[in-house]
């Protein structure tokens, strides 16, 4: 039995993966803004569940959650950072306000949680770290770059960690899902209110354009990260949805193929060239 701490609980991905993990017999940090949308998952579960209110702008409320964390179970095992939004504008239509506002909730709190348990980790020598990022960290669309942007962030930060912990007997994941059946293009996304008409077309406002079809079972998706993490060998990035899977092979293919197409010119700055 382990626990698990668990960001962005009361719906979508991270409320699947809470009532995942508690039937797999596990006990769960659930947290969230309000959680009072965890109430039915308290009641059926009391005595494996904590939840926990935490803002993820606010260093004060996580470090209040992971210290209620500890209070109640002793450890933390496993942490998904799996809380965000997105953010869908244009780069000229950004508003830096609104920037600041995604990245703080998409990347600077995760860092400051993972901050926050990493010495209870380091002292029991073994732990899970969990991001859920995002396949446009790497398959980038039009009107999405600030989100991939704090994914990418999210990521690269990731790789660099995995080095750090993993000869401390820590382990690093990162999941990208695809488009999953949850609030993530409604409650859960926020829009520029500057707006370029040069870019209606390309980013789909003159209604030429459909969204992609959300394909991705969210309960499906939590028993894929539980398999992941508990496997022996976990593996450091998991690719979540044939979409994913697509845009993954997709986007690494054009990149290998752009970087040979002018080797010649990454080859010729060396000194001795």
């Amino acid at each position: 039995m382990s626990v698990w701490f668990i960001t962005g609980a009361s719906s979508g991905l991270g409320r699947s993966l809470a009532e995942k993990v508690l039937e797999a017999g596990h006990q769960v940090v659930a947290t969230a803004r309000d959680i009072s949308a965890l109430d039915d998952v308290h009641d059926a579960n009391p005595g494996s569940l904590l939840a926990a209110t935490l803002d993820l702008t606010e260093t004060d409320s996580l470090r209040a959650a992971v210290t209620a964390a500890h209070t109640r179970f002793g450890c933390i095992d496993v942490l998904v950072n799996n809380a965000g939004y997105g953010y869908t504008a244009a780069v000229e239509e950004g508003r830096t306000e609104d920037v600041a506002r995604l990245f703080a909730t998409n990347f600077f709190g995760p860092v400051e949680l993972i901050k926050a348990v990493l010495p209870g980790m380091r002292a029991q020598g073994a732990g899970t770290i969990v991001n859920i990022s995002s396949i446009g960290a790497r398959a980038m669309i039009p009107g999405g770059g600030y989100y991939s942007a704090a994914k990418a962030a999210l990521e690269g930060l990731s790789g660099a960690m995995r080095k750090e912990v993993e000869p401390l007997g820590l382990r690093v994941l990162v999941v990208e899902p695809g488009s999953f059946r949850t609030d993530f293009r409604g409650r859960s996304a926020d829009h520029s209110d500057i707006r370029v008409e040069a870019y209606d077309e390309v980013l789909g406002r003159t209604g030429s354009a459909q969204l992609s079809a959300q394909r991705g079972d969210p309960k499906r998706a939590a028993t894929a990260i539980l398999e992941a993490v508990e496997h022996p060998e976990p593996p450091s990035l998991l690719i979540l949805g044939t979409d994913a899977l697509a845009g993954f092979h997709a986007s690494t293919a054009a990149d290998a193929a752009d970087v040979e197409r002018f080797s010649r010119l990454t080859r010729s700055t060396d000194a001795d060239s």
